[in-house]
């Protein structure tokens, strides 16, 4: 883990957010004494904003990402008269 005091933090950021980028991380020093680190967030911390704002206004709920373990075998529900499929058809034409 590299380090990097305050100042050396200060003039030169972009090169060491560059790092952090590519995965590396930065322990930031004060005199000496570490005072924080500085590291890459994972893609898969940080959820699309618009589907965050979506979930706070109770439009959506966002998923775990798992699928139930039966979920291939689960049966499909009835839809005789085609209306997802429609759905879907227009949703793709319209984009909304």
């Amino acid at each position: 883990m590299k380090m990097a005091a305050v100042s050396q933090l200060k003039a030169r950021l972009s090169e060491y957010l560059n790092q952090v980028k590519a995965g590396g991380e930065i322990l930031i020093t004060d005199r000496g004494e570490p005072v924080a680190r500085l590291v890459p967030i994972l893609r898969s911390q940080v959820p699309n904003q618009s589907m965050a704002k979506m979930e706070r206004e109770g439009l959506i709920k966002l998923g775990s990402g798992k699928l139930p373990k039966d979920f291939w075998t689960m049966p499909r529900p009835d839809d005789p008269k085609s209306l997802l499929l429609k759905a879907v058809l227009e949703e793709r034409e319209t984009g909304r």
